[in-house]
């Protein structure tokens, strides 16, 4: 393991630095130090060649199946050894392109492989509950793909099966949160550089339709389940929970109600699913979430911004940007940053390994992670799984089998807060954000505003 996962340990910053803005100086200082050190290394993956692989076998090979196994594919860590899909041209084209990999109609099929270790969930999220449930009960670690089901009583259901089944690693694909700049920002956030808290805008902009073109009518509801109103949980749940999540996983917040409204304005080919949608988020304490998405126009693409009384911080890709206010009290260590001008201001570069100069004045013109969010969560997903197996078969070498509640104490003692692990969303996360998102979906669909109780978002 490289260790340039040790930078993304917050628990370290926390405790040791306790916070505070002085300190966020010193964490800036190390977090450079390390980036130099790092140089002329392998800036793709946190693993290396060395870290023992987790058999993968895929489910859904679909657009974000295919994705999926294209990310596997540069993961040495994640070998793909068999693929499922119900549909059979899906299952005979994954075979084309991965022909080591076995391939099976049903999925149930592939859970009996012996030589699956772990599990990646590429379906519609309907279809979610029962796969996760079967793949747990097989024995097998589990990816599953946010949101986590269709409905809350599913996301529910899968969070609770992954916690009654804690030999088995469960990470659900919010993807931001294995991102190493996105984590590389979660001590700075917390640290309160922004001040308080004020608002936070996303945006989500692509041209492209979300229509797959099917063979038949029989296939139509299967291929194309985001169109179906009943079936779809919208940009809302699909696409905006990613960016909703981030915003309360950064400023440790949770919503109270949610405003929305949506319409087809680009695609009108009978869908009954906004292709444009605008939601507003409400918080207790007068902090306010707006996002903007659309499948009409791709100009500006995603980002997100979060406003505070000190600073705002703009998250765009694989860099960061600070703009402060000009009565923000000066930190010190931004006054020799990298600088980077939006719209006439300069803002202080905040990217993983680009943010100060580099010793002999140097400066670093990129961030050194470079890959999607996609495949860093894929990268954490394989790395943890085998240090959740590691663990156990420790366990059950020197105690023998234990209930679920003494093995999962046995693990948390382990593994957290120890860098063992790399940033993962874990069950209980996925459910929260996906409840989240189909409640905005829901103020979308009803033109009114939605109550979030946050008796819900715990399981």
């Amino acid at each position: 393991m490289s260790e340039n996962k040790q930078d993304f340990n917050r628990r370290d910053f926390i405790s040791s630095a306790g916070g505070s803005l002085a300190a966020m100086a010193a964490m800036m200082q190390a977090l450079e130090a390390r980036a130099q050190d790092s140089e002329g290394k392998d800036s793709v993956r946190r693993t290396d060649d060395s870290t023992p692989p987790v058999k993968m076998g895929l489910i859904g090979y679909g657009p974000q199946g295919r994705e999926i196994a294209r990310n596997l594919a540069q993961l040495p860590s994640a070998p793909l050894v068999a693929v499922s899909d119900n549909y059979g041209a899906m299952l005979r084209r994954a075979k084309r392109e991965h022909p080591k990999a076995k391939g099976y109609e049903n999925y149930g099929d592939l859970l009996k492989d012996e030589n699956v270790e772990g599990v990646i969930i590429a379906t519609a999220p309907h279809d979610h509950k029962d796969i996760v449930q079967a793949a747990l009960k097989a024995g097998k670690h589990v990816y599953c793909e946010a949101p986590l089901g269709g409905t809350a009583a599913d996301a529910k259901a899968i969070a609770q099966a992954a916690k009654a089944n804690p030999a088995q690693n469960f990470q659900a694909g919010l993807q931001y949160r294995s991102e190493p700049q996105r984590h590389f920002m979660f001590p700075f956030m917390r640290a309160g550089a922004i001040g308080k808290a004020v608002h936070a805008r996303t945006q989500w902009h692509k041209k492209t339709s979300w229509r797959r073109v099917s063979p038949n009518a029989t296939r139509e509801k299967a291929i194309n389940w985001r169109l179906n109103p009943e079936l779809s949980p919208g940009l809302a749940g699909e696409i905006g929970m990613h960016q909703a999540d981030l915003v309360n996983y950064f400023l440790k917040l949770q919503p109270i109600a949610v405003n929305g409204f949506g319409n087809t304005i680009q695609w009108r080919d009978g869908r009954k699913v906004p292709d444009t949608v605008n939601l507003v988020y409400q918080y207790e304490n007068g902090f306010s979430l707006t996002q903007e998405l659309t499948l009409s126009n791709s100009f500006d693409g995603e980002y997100e911004v979060m406003h505070g009384t000190n600073s705002a911080v703009m998250l765009r890709g694989a860099q960061a940007w600070m703009y402060k206010e000009a009565d923000a009290p000066l930190i010190g260590w931004e006054v020799y940053a990298r600088k980077m001008p939006h719209y006439g201001t300069p803002g202080v570069v905040l990217a993983a390994g680009a943010t100060t100069l580099s010793k002999g004045k140097k400066l670093y013109v990129e961030s050194t992670f470079t890959q999607s969010p996609l495949f860093y969560s894929l990268e954490a997903f394989a790395y943890n799984s085998h240090q959740v197996r590691s663990a156990v078969k420790d366990f059950t070498d020197t105690f023998g089998e234990a209930d679920a509640d003494t093995l999962r104490d046995f693990l948390k003692e382990q593994l957290d807060g120890t860098n063992s692990l790399l940033p993962a969303a874990s069950a209980a996360e996925g459910y929260t954000a996906t409840v989240i998102g189909l409640k905005a979906n829901e103020a979308v669909q009803t033109g009114k505003q939605i109550e979030i109780n946050p008796k819900e978002l715990t399981v």
